[in-house]
């Protein structure tokens, strides 16, 4: 078996974020490719204890092993310079440790202030590493960031997670305020899927 995807194609998306799905369902959509998800097979979140995003996305991706299908995962977060690269791997951790995702904003934005207090925006970036498990069984990885910075206040209700307060570089909006369909060819899971079409991707 080979490691290439095809139109028509089935390809199991290791996630259970539901803005996740949204995004890769589009993104698999508009190469003719068509997605299932883990809840579509009753398989839960696995322990994610990777040190790296690189392992979880790995974990994740083996969670649905097995089922005759290419799959594919992500892990992906918001690492913010100043915190030296916090909150990281633990993005979404933050957000159910400090209670939802404004809360999660609110305590990054004033821990980068205890840093600097003199600055209202904090340069960061938005980081991913999808990791595809072809049936044959081999693993490969790949990486997309956006640079940016966080601001407050959040601005938006688009997009999802710390998109409101995430500007990207060369943009006057966040993500938060983006449309959904722009939003999808700039942010860092979009510059990840991107390097798999182009080297994974046959139209025959």
């Amino acid at each position: 078996m080979n490691s290439y995807l095809y139109p028509n194609d089935t390809i199991i998306v290791a996630t259970h974020n539901k803005g996740k799905a949204e995004e890769f369902k589009t993104l698999f959509s508009q190469v003719g490719i068509t997605t299932k998800f883990s809840e579509d097979f009753n398989i839960p979140e696995p322990i994610e204890d990777g040190k790296t995003f690189k392992e979880n996305s790995i974990i994740k991706v083996k969670s649905v092993q097995g089922l005759n299908l290419n799959a594919i995962a992500d892990d992906s977060g918001l690492c913010v310079d100043i915190l030296d690269g916090k909150p990281g791997i633990f993005s979404a951790r933050w957000a159910k440790k400090y209670g939802g995702w404004y809360e999660a904003m609110k305590k990054i934005y004033n821990m980068s202030r205890e840093k600097n207090n003199t600055s209202r925006e904090f340069s960061a970036k938005y980081y991913c590493v999808l990791t595809i498990l072809w049936r044959n069984g081999i693993i490969n990885c790949f990486t997309g960031e956006i640079k940016g910075v966080i601001l407050w206040p959040p601005r938006g209700s688009k997009g999802f997670g710390y998109d409101p307060f995430f500007k990207p570089v060369n943009s006057d909006i966040t993500f938060g305020e983006m449309d959904k369909s722009i939003k999808m060819t700039r942010d860092h899971r979009s510059v990840a899927f991107d390097k798999i079409i182009q080297k994974h991707f046959k139209k025959n």
